[in-house]
């Protein structure tokens, strides 16, 4: 048995789904198996899906788990410190990125996360745990790049280089790069959709994001990646039951909704959007799906604003548009990504503050109200 500090979140009173607050304790966890590796958190990423579970939505992840504490954290860059007998790949000392599945399909996809759902997994806000081994990727030898970074890129990158191996597939089956050369790239989201339309932009795609933040918009430029400012059509977040009964939140929302369309059609000089990346959901899946091109492809992993997406599915039909929905990312991808990532420079740029370990919970709050001023919250553990 192993014991180390970690900081827990506890399970909510039944009918009282309140948010939780996360407590800095002892936590014990079982030997290695022999597949399995004792590793130390070295640098972490605050990943939205740790807010979740904070804030019970959709659920209770203790008691969806079956366990009264759980340990978060899924995304981070990790140093091996015991192996089981059956692990060749790492060895003592390395330090790599994590990759945080806790339960696989037949093919490899994830089904449930490592420190989230899937249960008697330890996630990285622990000083240490126990990790199955094929989740550790070894940096590169001689990296470029700081453990931070990789710490950065182990989740929202890994995410990105796997919708966008779908999304792209998807639009080059109908339309080839003879047909359309240069496809109008769009996005709105957070630092997954920051590092995908990065790699359209590296794909020879015209790359685009959408935000209202000064901070991010100096992490955009450092990517490459036009912008728009969000500003402009602020009332451009539809609510269904609103716009039927609030006649003037229906007038201020159908004018940011033409200001957006406008704006749409002048810089794709009338074509729309070839793929629109759109990580927020149900506030903007209206509007998204009327910038998109005829063959246009709406593309997320995530769902950060509402999970739910109505359409007319007759429109989506006869403009051929097709709809992407992937979860994290392949294990068989992961490798692939990595390399990429180092040979490219397809990396973080631009790293906000890092928190320290006992300052896990000022992050967990400045995530919630937008303080952090980054698309990559990071935290220390045990630093280097």
């Amino acid at each position: 048995m192993y014991t180390t500090e970690a900081w827990v979140l506890h399970e909510g009173e039944p009918g009282h789904p309140e948010p939780a607050r996360l407590r800095k304790e002892s936590y014990s966890f079982p030997e290695l198996a022999e597949g399995e590796a004792l590793v130390e958190t070295i640098y972490g990423s605050w990943e939205a899906n740790m807010t979740h579970a904070i804030e019970r939505r959709p659920i209770d992840i203790c008691r969806a788990r079956g366990e009264p504490r759980v340990v978060l954290g899924n995304s981070g860059v990790v140093r091996i410190l015991r192996t089981g007998r059956a692990v060749s790949h790492v060895k003592v000392g390395d330090l790599c990125v994590f990759f945080g599945s806790g339960r696989y399909d037949a093919f490899g996809y994830m089904e449930l996360a490592h420190g989230y759902d899937a249960p008697g997994t330890v996630g990285l806000l622990a000083r240490q745990t126990k990790v199955t081994a094929k989740n550790l990727f070894p940096l590169p030898p001689s990296t470029r790049y700081s453990p931070v970074q990789w710490a950065a890129f182990s989740l929202r990158y890994l995410t990105a280089w796997s919708n966008w191996r779908v999304a792209f597939g998807a639009l080059r089956l109908q339309l080839s790069e003879e047909d359309l050369p240069h496809p109008h790239v769009w996005g709105w989201g957070g630092g997954s959709t920051l590092a995908e339309l990065e790699l359209a932009r590296r794909f020879g795609c015209r790359a685009t994001m959408i935000t209202a933040n000064e901070w991010h918009r100096r992490e955009i430029v450092a990517a490459g990646i036009d912008i728009i400012d969000r500003r402009q059509f602020l009332d451009l977040q539809f609510d269904a039951e609103t716009y039927e009964r609030d006649p003037e939140y229906a007038k201020r929302y159908r004018a940011s909704e033409l200001r957006f369309l406008e704006l749409v059609r002048e810089r794709t000089s009338g074509a729309g959007v070839s793929i629109f990346v759109d990580y927020i959901g149900t506030p903007v899946i209206r509007a998204t799906l009327k910038a998109l091109a005829r063959q246009g492809v709406l593309t997320t992993a995530g769902w950060k604003r509402g999970m739910d997406s109505t359409m007319v599915r007759a429109i989506e039909c006869v403009k051929r548009h097709t709809h992407v929905h992937t979860h994290y990312a392949r294990l068989s991808e992961a490798a692939s990504a990595i390399a990429y990532g180092e040979q490219h420079g397809w990396m973080p740029v631009t790293i906000g503050k890092m928190y320290t370990w006992d300052e896990i919970p000022m992050l967990a709050s400045d995530y919630v109200s937008g303080a952090t001023n980054t698309y990559f919250p990071m935290y220390a553990v045990n630093p280097l």
